[in-house]
Parts: C-alpha cells; sequence; structure tokens
C-alpha cells in the first residue's frame, strides 16, 4: 500500500530519508525487502507502481547486491555494445575495466557515492593519467549510471554531483610555410609520396586516407570521395566503418600536386601488384602493404614517416595529425573563413573548427588590427607634415 504501512508481501511503503531523497521500500514473499529511491515523491511512487506490477509479471526487482563491476558489465555486453560502434565500444570497455572497476568495482552499486567517484578520478589522477582520458572516463560512467537510473537501479546518477577534471586543451603546433615545403620536397620519390601529399594538402584524417579506395578518386576531374575510416581493433583486425561524423563524408578537390602524386603512385602500385601475382589483395585501396593489404601504421611512421621527417630537417614530435592541423592553418593565413575550413576537415560542426583553431583565427586577426593601425598612423603623419 502506498504512502503507508506494509500490509503483506508485494506491497510497499514510501518514506522520506534523512538526507532529504525519498525511499519506496518493497517487501517480497521471500521475506527479504527492496528500495527504491528519488528526489521528489512523485518520482519514487512511480517507480514503485512500476516495481510492483513487474514484481507481479514475475519480473525481478532490483537487487542492493549487485556491485558496480557486476554492473558495469552488463552496460558494456548489453547496452554499449548494441548502441555504438566497435571501435567507440573498446574505448568503453578499456576506460572502466582498467580504471574505474579496479578501484570502485567492489562497490554495492546502490551505495556508490558521490565520493567514491571522486576518489576513483583522483586515483586516476595521481596514477599519471591524462587530464582529458580522465574526462573520457567520466563521460563514460556517466552514461553508464544514467542507465541504471533509468532501470531503477540507483536513485540518482552520482557523476552528476561529481565535478571532471579540467582539460587545457593544448594549442595545435602545425607547421609553418616552409616547414610544409621542406616536408613535401622530402616526401618526393617516397613509395608513400602520395600518401603525404594528400594528407598535405585535403586535411585528411589518417584512418580516412587508409582506407582511400580508387573508386573513390577523380584524377581526370581533379576531385575525391571521404566514404570511410579504417583502424585496427584489438580481436577484429583492420575494421572499415563510417567516418568520424556526419558531415566527415565529403567531397574534396584535389590539387595539382596531388593529382600528379596520386597518378605516380597509381603506376608504382601497378608495378606492385604484378610482382605479388597471386598474393595480391584486391582491396581497391590506394595506400596498400606490399601485396594490396591495410598498411599498419606502426611500419608506415617507422619506415616512411619518420624517416622523411629527418631529411625534411622536422621533430621527430611533429606528429602525422599534425598535417591535418597544418591544411588548417595556411587555409587561415589565406584568410579563409571557418565555414570553409570546417567543410574542408569534415568537423561535426563549426564550433569544433573555433575551439580547435580559433586562437590562429584571433591572431591573424590582431596582425591585421596591428597593420591597419600603422597605415593610419602612418596616413595621419603625412598629413601632419602637409
Amino acid at each position: 500500500m502506498l504512502g503507508g504501512t506494509m500490509r503483506g508481501h508485494g506491497e510497499g511503503t514510501i518514506v522520506k530519508r534523512a538526507d532529504g531523497r525519498w525511499e519506496a521500500r518493497i517487501s517480497l514473499d521471500n521475506g527479504k525487502r527492496r528500495s527504491l529511491y528519488g528526489r521528489t515523491r512523485q518520482e519514487v511512487k512511480q517507480k514503485l507502481i512500476r516495481a510492483l506490477k513487474e514484481y507481479e509479471d514475475g519480473l525481478p526487482l532490483p537487487s542492493q547486491r549487485q556491485t558496480v563491476e557486476q554492473y558495469l558489465k552488463s552496460w558494456l555486453r548489453d547496452v554499449a555494445k548494441q548502441r555504438v560502434k566497435l571501435s567507440t565500444f573498446q574505448g568503453y570497455e578499456q576506460l572502466l575495466t582498467r580504471h574505474a572497476i579496479p578501484v570502485i568495482g567492489k562497490r554495492p552499486l546502490a551505495k556508490l557515492s558521490p565520493q567514491d567517484v571522486q576518489a576513483l578520478y583522483n586515483a586516476t589522477l595521481s596514477a599519471g593519467l591524462k587530464p582529458q582520458t580522465v574526462l573520457n572516463l567520466h563521460r563514460t560512467l556517466n552514461s553508464a549510471l544514467k542507465q541504471a537510473v533509468r532501470w531503477n537501479l540507483v536513485a540518482r546518477n552520482v557523476c552528476e554531483l561529481v565535478d571532471p577534471p579540467r582539460v587545457v586543451r593544448e594549442e595545435v603546433k602545425p607547421l609553418d610555410t616552409k616547414q610544409a615545403s621542406r616536408f613535401l620536397l622530402a616526401a618526393a620519390d617516397d613509395p608513400l609520396e602520395a600518401l603525404f601529399v594528400l594528407a598535405l594538402t585535403t586535411g585528411m584524417r589518417q584512418g580516412e586516407l587508409l582506407a582511400l579506395k580508387w573508386s573513390d578518386v577523380d584524377l581526370e576531374g581533379g576531385t575525391l570521395q571521404v566514404r570511410r575510416s579504417v583502424r585496427r581493433l584489438k580481436g577484429h583486425g583492420f575494421v572499415e566503418g563510417e567516418p568520424k561524423s556526419k558531415q566527415s563524408r565529403r567531397g574534396l578537390t584535389l590539387h595539382p600536386i596531388a593529382v600528379a602524386a596520386l597518378a605516380r603512385h597509381r603506376e608504382r602500385q601497378a608495378f606492385a601488384r604484378r610482382a605479388a601475382a597471386a598474393d595480391w589483395e584486391d582491396r581497391d585501396l590506394v595506400f596498400t602493404n606490399r601485396v594490396g593489404g591495410y598498411i599498419e601504421v606502426g611500419n608506415m611512421r617507422r619506415r616512411s614517416y619518420w624517416p622523411l621527417l629527418k631529411r625534411a630537417g622536422l621533430a621527430r614530435t611533429v606528429r602525422f595529425h599534425d598535417l591535418r592541423h597544418t591544411v588548417a592553418s595556411l587555409m587561415i593565413e589565406m584568410d579563409e573563413n571557418l565555414k570553409v575550413i570546417q567543410e574542408q576537415l569534415g568537423h561535426a560542426d563549426i564550433a569544433t573548427t573555433a575551439n580547435v583553431y580559433g586562437h590562429l583565427s584571433a591572431r591573424k586577426k590582431r596582425e591585421a588590427a596591428l597593420r591597419l593601425g600603422e597605415l593610419l598612423a602612418a596616413g595621419a603623419t603625412s598629413s601632419g607634415a602637409v
């Protein structure tokens, strides 16, 4: 009976707790009791009604003994794995099994507190995890606990009561014009010259480049289509999937030097195909290993990219992804607007572009303002002299 003393098995009552939350208590046939929690009496009343209906239908009620580890593993298996891309799922799984479960896994789910979660974040930061990684852990745990609230397993999502670590975005470090030119000169005649030329003229992501197929490329028209991305996933090998966002599926115009590099690359690949004969894997990939398969990123870095940086006189700390940043930086130098840069890079929205490259754009505006001031000052001085 709602709002009163328990009358019998399968009935419940609602009380207000000392901490301000409301609690619905259910008495079961086996003599045990279960509790449901909510912020208001009406909220917990609705939870109680649903729980009693499920109990009458023979469905199990939430267990107060379920641990955080048991719940997170079931959430990964039954919810996350069904809703997100495989690569995203593996990221969730790694964050929770490596970092969350060892620290809070033994806690009863229903008793998980904000202090427990705060202690988890502090422990992972102290262990050397980057703030961005801990923020990703927070977001994953938050999603899992939102589901627990919807399933009436917990009264509240304690992640909402904890502040995640503050992440200071590192400024991108693109190549300047001279460095970019040296990079392209050093890439000449490299077996993967076209890969590096495309990276530095289109801003395509590494996974987009390595998934590019000849059917995506129109050399005569000087264009290509970004339709997919590829990455190696643990236990699954190379997995092709959709690009990072809807906007990442995009058409790009090729610079003449990119067209020329791709034409040379196609001839080189035809020779490699003949040499491999029956061992060649016909995947239609533009960039392949020696038998037509996907390129191992680690091999590409060691055998081609790092030696190229050395030839160009650039530090090994220049990441492949910095070539993408360089494209955006050079477009800003050419006074291109952020909307065009967003479309070129395939960002989900212009806010992402502004967040990543806004400081470069702001610097460009300051330089323009200074030049304008110098021009006006020169004009005023000239007028005064006259």
